[in-house]
């Protein structure tokens, strides 16, 4: 594969940094990412994947754009309320960059269909917004030993990790059990300030690069937390979990059963 003189132009501030270069822009062309949410942080990841030339990206949701995503999801424009996020997203990023296929799937994340949707891509980024799917996508990930790069946001706090199965922590490392669904406020009640999803969305989005093309240090058994009203990082050292339910010595969970997947009342 070599790059058209378009090409060359659209990615030169790529092709001269040493550690992508034309080589590396190649791989990213044929690469295959999946991005679960279309919302706050898939638009970000969305919009940097596909403006590095990522030849492939699935985007999974099963929602319609409303008047209440636009303050904080900038995939999506008022003129496209009441359009499925998905067909949004895909006519946003493929006007980005024609290079990039979008592979819409307008469908709500179950056990049932989560593996089949995986295989296939090379990164799967978690930009959902709630506790039973982001366990799923966990655990589906580390049993098809697919590499995660998971994303959180609520209120003016945001939280990112890379999972590498079998090769450091997962999330169950850091949570073992979905939590109670009357205990983690939701967007709806706590709310969350427009310009964060942007931060976080676009470390995801740095995170699948460099997983990627291989170079750089990931968030591999680290936890990076940005707390926003004080405009501050800190870093948390996670470690594998011998006992974890999912990638430990001795795992409960080696299927995926949909019951496990639903937030229960405290």
């Amino acid at each position: 594969m070599s790059l058209s003189g378009e090409q060359l132009q659209r990615y030169s501030r790529h092709l001269i940094l040493a550690e992508i270069g034309e080589k590396g822009q190649e791989r990213l062309l044929d690469s295959r990412v999946l991005i679960i949410g279309a919302g706050g942080l898939g638009s970000p990841v969305g919009y940097y994947l596909a403006a590095a030339g990522v030849g492939h990206i699935t985007i999974a949701d099963n929602d319609v754009v409303d008047l209440s995503n636009l303050q904080r999801q900038i995939a999506h424009s008022t003129k496209m309320v009441g359009v499925p996020k998905v067909e949004s997203a895909k006519a946003t990023f493929e006007s980005l960059n024609p290079d990039v296929k979008i592979t819409p799937v307008r469908q709500r994340i179950t056990a049932e269909n989560i593996a089949g949707l995986i295989e296939g891509h090379d990164v799967v980024l978690d930009c959902c917004d709630n506790f039973p799917t982001r366990f799923l996508i966990n655990d589906a990930c580390v049993l098809a030993g697919k590499r995660l790069v998971s994303g959180a946001i609520l209120r003016f706090e945001g939280q990112l990790t890379t999972i590498i199965p079998h090769d450091g922590h997962c999330y169950r490392c850091i949570f073992e059990e979905i939590p109670p669904a009357d205990i983690m406020p939701g967007l709806q009640t706590a709310g969350l300030v427009g310009a964060l999803p942007g931060v976080i969305g676009s470390l995801q989005a740095l995170e699948a690069l460099k997983l990627l093309l291989g170079r750089g240090d990931i968030l591999r058994e680290r936890l990076l937390v940005f707390n926003g009203l004080k405009a501050q990082f800190r870093q948390l050292d996670i470690h594998r979990n011998p006992d974890c339910p999912v990638c430990g010595n001795s795992p409960r969970i080696t299927a995926l059963a949909p019951e496990a997947y639903i937030a229960v009342k405290a």
